[in-house]
């Protein structure tokens, strides 16, 4: 059994918060059946039965939209406008049906509404829905509590003449609220077996993402469930002020390209107390993004938590300000990883990676600069992504490989400033594993096994500072 405890973090604001441990503790229980929590400690090596999780959280003042005022005097709200789904729209939620017409209605009426609006998809039944837009800008708050589930088309030719990559498209608004306990079904199996990854001989063509938000801002999601996803499950692509929490997102581990939770081109983003299990990245970082802070997280199966692939096409890609504080990583392909495509343009630089626990994880700790998802061979390329001012620390358990950490950095732009600190990784078998480095120098502090390969850095300093914008987070906790 995994003992999950709150601890504090030496970040700056940095409190206890055994509410945010007792969540995972909680999660990992309710998983017992997987493989996560059965994996006995290695050999006699000295893996700890207590598993420290971040207790950071945004300062209060963070938490609470912006109060206008008058001459000091709060402005009274109007009343939210309410609005039911079936009652008031006509859907009949009975899974065979298609509802979209209804939701589309709802959402023009909310949108619209000065005083905002507050639209009710009730529980106890489920909403088939085609690929829909719902687009703004509104004119106030928009919010849905989704406590029924919604369903997509099982059949791939439902998107015949469509855009292929979207199912549920949100677009242009500010101040969204998506909430209710529901659940987003995107009934991928098809689309899964139809996948090139699947069967070679298959046509490798896109997929939708089952929940896509573009160009949102003050967006906030929280106690939804996503399940089987024909392609990605949530994409944030040129979002900020984002903050998601309590969300499980499943899929099977052979499901291609699920990726749970896509991080593109955003900034200040939060999530948090959250639970991944797909057949790719349980979150993925992206584009142009910054300021993002990721906290307890439980992962896996899946490909683990990844900065990239950054740098495909030679494209420019600029990540930074990246924080991960808080995870339980299990039987997953790579553990933390950064990886970027040779021939790039850009960086990826002041990331941490904190206290994580691993079991049974491939690759726990890897920098790949050769990255290359092509069944072309990839040419090598002098120019690379600048990989800069990383640090892992307190990362402990299990490697189902026997290279526990790995740093394949570029001849040309080697990795830098490299910090590791309170690292204790070893095989499940009990034995030794092996650290691999090539173009890689930092320093390392404290026990760190298997020992450092890293060039030794001459006065280095690592200074991170992850920072949130005070004013944006939506939630009011």
């Amino acid at each position: 059994m995994v003992l999950l405890s709150g601890s504090s973090y030496i970040v700056k604001n940095g409190r206890r918060n055994g509410a945010a441990a007792l969540f995972l503790l909680l999660l990992v229980l309710s998983s017992s059946s997987s493989s996560a929590a059965d994996v006995p400690p290695p050999g006699n090596q000295s893996v700890p039965s207590t598993v420290y999780f971040s207790s950071t959280s945004p300062p209060k003042n963070m938490m609470m939209m912006p109060r206008t005022t008058t001459t000091g005097r709060r402005k009274k709200r109007r009343l939210q406008q309410q609005m039911s789904i079936t009652d008031h729209f006509g859907a009949l939620g009975d899974g065979s049906t298609d509802d979209t017409q209804a939701f589309e209605q709802a959402w023009s009426r909310a949108c619209s509404s000065q005083s905002g609006a507050v639209v009710h998809v009730p529980p106890g039944k489920v909403y088939l829905l085609r690929p829909i837009t719902l687009a703004g800008p509104c004119k106030s708050t928009v919010k849905m509590l989704i406590a029924g589930t919604i369903v997509a088309p099982s059949d791939p030719d439902s998107w015949a003449g469509l855009d292929n990559r979207r199912w549920l498209y949100f677009h242009h608004v500010n101040k969204l609220i998506l909430t209710g306990g529901g659940t987003i079904d995107g009934r991928g199996q098809r689309w899964w077996a139809s996948s090139c990854k699947i069967n070679a001989t298959n046509p490798c063509r896109h997929a939708p993402t089952a929940v896509t938000f573009h160009r949102i801002k003050q967006l906030k999601l929280q106690d939804l469930t996503l399940r089987d996803s024909q392609q990605m499950h949530m994409a944030f692509n040129r979002c900020s002020r984002v903050a998601a929490s309590r969300l499980k997102v499943a899929a099977p581990a052979n499901s291609p390209n699920t990726d749970g939770i896509h991080i593109s081109s955003s900034n200040n983003v939060i999530i948090e107390y959250s639970q991944i299990s797909t057949g790719d990245d349980c979150i993925s970082i992206v584009g142009n993004s910054s300021n993002v802070h990721i906290t307890d997280i439980v992962c896996g199966p899946g490909h683990g938590i990844s900065i990239g692939s950054l740098g495909k096409s030679n494209s420019l890609n600029q990540v930074r300000n990246i924080h991960i504080d808080g995870a339980l990583i299990s039987n997953t392909k790579n553990g933390v990883r950064i990886k970027t495509w040779q021939g790039g343009r850009g960086y990826a630089n002041d990331i941490t990676f904190h206290n994580i626990v691993m079991r049974n994880v491939s690759n726990p700790i890897i920098i790949d600069q050769y990255y290359c998802d092509s069944k072309i061979p990839c040419q090598n390329q002098t120019s690379a992504i600048k990989v800069d001012n990383i640090s892992f620390i307190g990362i402990k358990g299990t490697s189902a490989t026997k290279d526990a950490m790995k740093f394949a950095c570029s001849d040309t732009c080697p990795c830098e400033n490299i910090y590791l600190e309170d690292i204790q990784l070893f095989l499940d078998s009990g034995e030794d594993t092996t650290a691999y480095c090539w173009k890689a120098s930092g320093l390392s502090s404290g026990l760190v096994h298997p020992p450092s390969c890293l060039s030794v850095t001459n006065g280095l300093v690592i200074e991170q500072n992850i920072v949130i914008d005070n004013a944006f987070h939506p939630m009011e906790k």
